[in-house]
């Protein structure tokens, strides 16, 4: 009889459940515009989300929108993802529209769950707070800038493969990317470069990360609630790292220009207003997610692409690299001069971040009722870019299967084809910093090893970044030294 009744009670709750999901979507997925793209709103609440989420996890993020597209005939269709109304735009048109657009038309837009993860986002204007952190980003981001951090890079690069690689046969290298990319934002961000420490720090990102793209069930066990936690532990140990800098800023032991975190501590607004030490963390932790998780990405399928095309592609990396390692004095770090002669080795990168992009698109929201393709967006709706929906398609990419490096020789691909950093005024502001910091990684792997993967075809997952499912086992061969 206990059963019975504990069943009827959970049958009601469902039920209620359910009719409260059924009218709180059709609040938030509002149809009344006659004139909106074609495209269907999915299940109440949850919308499409299951579908955009599981052709990632299968590792074909492209057929969400290449099915969608085909069907409706159309490159601009509408959705419902995450409970939010939304209208997918693909295509080099559809691109330059909403990069073009930024703060006129529409503004970045995330879902709740990084809200959630980071809290003070909610108590200022993220579109002021966008533009502070715009503002201040090129003192340390611009290719200038970052010249002099290149033999720090080469330097992080080098500790790194002495410790992780050097001295094994088999590794895994997608948590070793992670490990050399996380150790170059902790140390051109924070001036953290002690090895233990940014263990410590670098552990809980993964959590962090997956929690943003979780669904908000913050129950024990669950990856949002794992995300929550991690965030508060990070935010903890950047706190107690900021605390320290002010020390040291207050006695010159450290200066305004050596870090990012130095230059925001020591930074005012139009108003004489210093940053919060809270606000400071959460930019900070928010620089780090970005600053280390997309350049992973793309050294991990770097590596993957090397050891699985003809080896031709391999050789041509290898002899511009050594070239370049041949001419160094002994002790001698990589410099600006040597970034800009990896050329061959840079189209490998940009070919590999085609056919894998690190960031497979971004959300918009519209700031204002527009018209688009003779279509009605209205204001409030989400909106979705896709750089697979163009990376892909042999429509502005021919062969769009083929690896060919030679695509980006002369002026490269058509504008607004090629999106792995996003274009127009939201063009990535750490582009100049991945480049940098991908190539120092091929160098210092490349004129170490030759591999090979130890998982033919492994499956490739997309959470929200494209990753190898077992994280790409390889076996080093060492080269021998020349006699």
């Amino acid at each position: 009889m206990e059963k019975l009744y504990l069943s009827l009670v959970l049958l009601f709750v469902f039920l209620v459940s359910l009719s409260f999901f059924v009218v709180f979507y059709r609040l938030r997925c509002p149809l009344t515009d006659p004139n909106l793209p074609p495209g269907k709103m999915g299940f109440p609440v949850i919308g499409e989300s299951l579908e955009f989420l599981s052709s990632g996890w299968k590792g074909v993020p492209e057929k969400f929108f290449n099915d969608r597209m085909a069907k409706y005939c159309s490159p601009v269709f509408k959705t419902c993802i995450f409970g939010e109304p939304a209208v997918i735009f693909c295509g080099p048109a559809c691109n330059k529209f909403l990069f073009s657009n930024e703060n006129k038309l529409v503004r970045p837009w995330w879902p709740q769950t990084v809200n959630k993860i980071f809290p003070t986002s909610l108590q200022t204007n993220p579109d002021t707070e966008a533009k502070k952190l715009r503002h201040m980003l090129p003192h340390f981001l611009t290719a200038q800038a970052l010249q002099r951090y290149i033999p720090i890079m080469d330097s992080i690069a080098q500790r790194h493969f002495a410790l992780e690689w050097d001295h094994n046969t088999l590794v895994t290298v997608s948590p070793l990317a992670k490990r050399y990319t996380f150790w170059v934002a902790s140390r051109l961000f924070m001036n953290v470069d002690d090895p233990k420490q940014v263990a410590k720090l670098g552990e809980p990102f993964n959590d962090v990360a997956l929690g943003i793209i979780s669904m908000p069930i913050d129950l024990p066990g669950t990856a949002f609630n794992r995300g929550i936690k991690a965030s508060k532990f990070i935010r903890g140990e950047l706190l107690r790292i900021i605390k320290q800098r002010k020390g040291e800023l207050a006695n010159g032991s450290a200066t305004q220009t050596q870090d990012i975190m130095s230059h925001m501590l020591s930074y005012t607004d139009e108003d004489g207003q210093y940053m919060t030490e809270q606000d400071i963390a959460d930019k900070i932790l928010g620089l780090l997610i970005g600053g280390h998780d997309t350049a992973s990405s793309a050294c991990t399928f770097v590596v993957k692409y090397l050891a699985e095309l003809p080896p031709n592609i391999y050789h041509n990396v290898y002899q511009e690299q050594m070239a370049i390692a041949k001419s160094k004095a002994p002790g001698e770090f990589l410099n600006w001069d040597d970034i800009q002669k990896m050329k061959y080795s840079w189209n490998v990168a940009c070919e590999v971040m085609r056919l894998s992009p690190p960031l497979q698109g971004a959300f918009r929201e519209a700031i204002t009722d527009f018209i688009f393709n003779g279509f009605s967006i209205p204001k409030g709706w989400k909106l979705y870019w896709s750089a697979s929906s163009t990376h892909r398609n042999p429509e502005y990419f021919e062969e769009a299967e083929k690896f060919d490096p030679n695509r980006f020789e002369g002026t490269g691909p058509a504008p607004f084809s090629y999106v792995p950093f996003g274009g127009g005024p939201r063009m990535c502001p750490g582009k100049e910093y991945a480049r940098m910091e991908i190539l120092v990684f091929m160098h210092n792997l490349v004129k170490r090893f030759k591999w090979e993967t130890l998982i033919p075809n492994e499956n490739i997952t997309f959470n929200p970044l494209p990753i190898p499912a077992k994280g790409l086992p390889i076996r080093l061969i060492p080269h021998q030294p020349s006699k």
